[in-house]
């Protein structure tokens, strides 16, 4: 699988992060569903993520319950 890279700018600092484009699609709809921007959806994860964990991982986690319907 190919891993799609995006810049973004996460409170007010730039930062990339690779996903698989499934993960992409995820984060986009989660986005609209909480009629937030994907930088700020993914800011919110970045908040809530353990500091030693890193961002794509703690991402890829919150799609995973978003979907089981669990919170993360």
């Amino acid at each position: 699988m190919r891993l799609h890279k995006r810049s973004l700018t996460l409170h007010g600092h730039r930062t990339s992060l690779a996903l698989e484009p499934e993960f992409w699609d995820a984060l986009e709809e989660i986005a609209r569903d909480r009629a937030l921007s994907l930088a700020a959806t993914i800011a919110q994860i970045d908040d809530n993520r353990a500091s030693d964990a890193a961002l794509a991982s703690a991402v890829r986690l919150a799609v995973l319950a978003h979907y089981r319907g669990t919170r993360h």
